[in-house]
């Protein structure tokens, strides 16, 4: 196994085909890292098919195993363009898309359009319409707004629908990534009877279905009960509100949110340890309240694209004040990554055309762009 500046544990962030060269250069997918900046430009994004593939398999595979009818939905927001969304559609994935410009790629793709799902707080009405053009399968209703206005907008139609609730459920992520607790932009709150509400109107909406439910309660979550928490408390929801009222629960979706490890030392959890709670929670309520099983829908996004994708810049300017810190700037920076400057996210770092060399000594990554915040990595050796 190789060493990446003879750091353990690089190998876990970088795609699973990272290797060094001959030359010691970091290698991606058997492709020089240095000669693809060099035809391409940079900043480029390199992303792993080996992994993207792998990935994809361990949820499909493993849905199927545990539960049997299940769909795995990538969600696009994670990194969606036609050549992905052509390769996630030969894997046999779904899609969830949030915007009118990701219906646009998904359709200009190719992409199955039946496997589509349109989420979204605030879908306007030319998404809506685009979506019902092309023949999006479901829409995921965030909220009672949006009730009315797709079955208005559906007309003559009976488009499958499912209803985003929130359960009150505190993932213990960043609380910029947190969707699950009651003081969130996103969705249906099951303590308030806004959920039974949207209910009750989509069963009384002429041009809508009510097909099932969704719940996402974050990302980057590494606490795997949480998930059960949910689970278990929407389809305690789901079924008291199908007693009152008589439908067919034909769809569940847990959404996604799985963790994924972006320093050496950050915990892996595994895809099958995830989908493995899942199951048994939703098993479990199933049981409990009589329930037949439904179509069990999970939308990972970035833990299938994040551990395949690589962002390389190149460096420039170098500025060392004695005593204090050495700054290295590179062509990017966060227009291109928000992340570290929004919520602190931290990464690791490889010196592509130096990988196989122990580090120089700590220095910070800062972007080119005008504003002191815009630092990509600090204090790494390198």
């Amino acid at each position: 196994m190789a060493l990446f500046h003879g750091k353990p544990g690089l190998e876990r962030v970088l795609p699973v085909s990272a290797e060094l060269t001959p030359a010691g250069h970091l290698a991606i997918g058997g492709c020089d890292v240095v000669d693809l900046a060099a035809t391409f430009g940079t900043p480029l994004y390199i992303f792993d098919e080996l992994t993207l593939r792998g990935r994809a398999r361990a949820y499909r595979e493993e849905l199927g195993r545990r539960y049997g009818d299940g769909l795995v939905v990538y969600a696009a927001k994670a990194f969606l363009n036609r050549p992905l969304a052509r390769l996630f559609a030969e894997e046999g994935l779904g899609l969830d898309v949030v915007s009118g410009g990701e219906v646009a790629i998904a359709h200009a793709a190719g992409f199955p359009m039946d496997r589509v799902y349109f989420h979204g707080n605030n879908k306007t009405p030319e998404e809506i319409e685009l979506a019902l053009q092309v023949g999006v399968g479901r829409f995921v209703v965030d909220n009672l707004y949006e009730v009315g206005l797709l079955d208005r907008l559906a007309a003559g139609r009976r488009q499958p629908v499912l209803l985003r609730l929130t359960p009150g459920i505190d993932p213990h992520t960043h609380q910029y990534i947190t969707t699950g607790v009651i003081d969130t932009k996103f969705g249906l709150p099951i303590p308030t009877g806004q959920a039974e509400e949207a209910v009750e109107a989509v069963l009384k909406a002429p041009n809508l279905e009510l097909v099932g439910f969704h719940v996402h309660i974050g990302s980057q979550i590494f606490d795997l009960e949480a998930f059960r928490r949910a689970v278990e408390a929407c389809l305690d929801f789901v079924g008291e509100a199908a007693r009152r009222h008589g439908f067919e629960l034909r769809e569940f979706s847990p959404g996604g949110g799985l963790g994924i490890p972006y320093l050496a030392e950050d915990p892996a959890p595994a895809v099958a340890d995830y989908v493995g709670v899942i199951c048994e929670a939703v098993g479990a309520k199933l049981a409990e309240w009589g329930l037949p099983r439904p179509r069990l829908v999970v939308e990972p996004g970035r833990s299938i694209v994040g551990p395949a994708g690589v962002a390389v810049y190149r460096v420039g300017a170098v500025k060392s004040i004695p005593g204090v810190r050495t700054y290295v700037a590179v062509d990017g920076g966060m227009a291109d990554n928000i992340r570290p400057a929004l919520y602190g996210a931290r990464y690791e770092a490889v010196v592509a055309n130096r990988a196989g060399e122990p580090p120089a000594g700590p220095v910070t990554v800062v972007g080119k762009y005008c504003e002191s915040g815009d630092i990509l990595i600090r204090d790494i050796n390198l």
